[in-house]
């Protein structure tokens, strides 16, 4: 890759429960670097159509790009991330399940989180309990900042959770992996076992579940960091 190739384009993919509004701090800090962010908006009504909302943005860069996913935005990101557009990936205390494997098979052997519950409705969607919102999602964050992400919480297709990915993207593009310590969405050793096996650079942020609002800083430089070193991968 020439010096005309330097990555320049970031992706953003939010979670469950969630909408792309809370990238807003990690979208102004990139813009300011000199990147051009795309924030995906995930319909959550199955794996399927979020990697193909994915898809259709990664579709729109002029170039290479770093694909960046929250959460179940994770698993999206794994499946999504082959396209021919992505030089590298990045996990913000976000699943990575291997080819073949559900996101809900990430859970198998790990601790329960009391905190993190979900309500599902008849239909088979879920939201985050309300009483255990904050708690659960987003400790460190301000009650006023708590209670709007509450009450914009998008609902997620439970049945998503037990479908398989076909790719798992890590396998063959640079990753590197922010992981909030004091998330109460995800057992902590789940979070590094995943990690761990996709090979990614490891970065800790003392934060919660939202921590792609709260210590938006922080992930952004992750963000920044890994266009920089997946262009030199891919020179």
């Amino acid at each position: 890759m020439g010096i005309d190739q330097e990555i320049k384009n970031v992706v953003l993919v939010h979670g469950a429960f969630a909408d792309g509004s809370g990238w807003r701090g990690v979208y102004d800090d990139l813009t300011a670097r000199g990147y051009r962010v795309t924030i995906v908006q995930n319909p959550l009504t199955s794996l399927e159509d979020d990697v193909a909302a994915t898809t259709r943005v990664l579709d729109r860069q002029d170039g290479p790009a770093v694909l960046v996913g929250h959460s179940w935005g994770g698993t999206v990101i794994t499946e999504a991330g082959v396209h021919p557009n992505v030089a590298g990936l990045v996990y913000v205390s976000a699943l990575a399940p291997d080819a073949g494997q559900t996101t809900a098979q990430q859970y198998e052997g790990f601790a329960a989180t009391p905190e993190f519950v979900i309500d599902v409705a008849e239909d088979g969607f879920g939201f985050l309990n309300p009483e255990k919102f904050k708690a659960g999602f987003a400790a460190d964050a301000s009650d006023a900042d708590a209670a709007f992400l509450r009450d914009t919480q998008i609902p997620i297709n439970m049945a998503a959770f037990a479908v398989p990915v076909k790719n798992a993207a890590w396998r063959d593009k640079p990753t590197w992996a922010v992981i909030a310590t004091e998330d109460k969405s995800f057992d902590q050793a789940m979070l590094l076992h995943m990690a761990t096996r996709a090979g990614a650079k490891i970065t800790t942020v003392d934060a919660s579940h939202a921590l792609f609002i709260t210590q938006a800083g922080v992930v952004a430089g992750v963000i920044d960091e890994a266009a920089k070193g997946a262009s030199r991968t891919e020179r």
